[in-house]
């Protein structure tokens, strides 16, 4: 890895897009600092998913959408995987617009082995699915908030 710097770019984007998203929708924006810098927006509606960016020493940013979906930009920063910070932007921005305009599907599924968290993320030109083993509580937990059947997470509510 020659230059980690050069994905400082997504420190600044991320800070000014969650400026957009706090003066555009109706959200509680949360910043902590402990274990890392966090920002959560919080839609004021319970139906409408929750956002949250954390801001990496490295420099990069990890996307947390809803309660299972998770993006790290970049994903590897290595030259070999030569990701262009550019790029990274858009799909940081793409993102977070298929959230905001209710794009995001979680639910448990069980199987013989075990439960395990699926996330789906839909959006123009852009589609995304995630899936990670579950522990028993964090499951009994997700079914009993709801998440047994597929939801749909809500569009964030807009600013008039």
């Amino acid at each position: 890895m020659t230059n980690p710097g050069r994905f400082a770019v997504l420190h600044e984007a991320a800070e000014n897009l969650l400026d957009e998203l706090t003066e555009r929708y109706i959200v509680e924006r949360r910043d902590t600092t402990k274990p890392a810098h966090t920002v959560r927006l919080i839609p004021h509606t319970p139906a409408a998913a929750p956002l949250a960016v954390t801001f990496t020493d490295f420099p990069s940013v990890v996307l947390r959408l809803g309660r299972w979906y998770e993006e790290s930009l970049p994903n590897c920063g290595c030259d070999v995987c030569d990701e262009h910070p550019e790029e990274l932007v858009a799909d940081l921005r793409t993102q977070v617009s298929a959230l905001v305009e209710g794009g995001l599907w979680e639910r448990v599924r069980r199987g013989v082995t075990g439960s395990w968290s699926e996330a789906r993320l839909i959006g123009p030109d852009f589609n995304a699915s995630r899936s990670a083993p579950l522990d028993a509580g964090d499951a009994k937990a997700a079914r009993r908030d709801g998440f047994a059947a597929a939801v749909q997470w809500a569009p964030w509510p807009r600013r008039s």
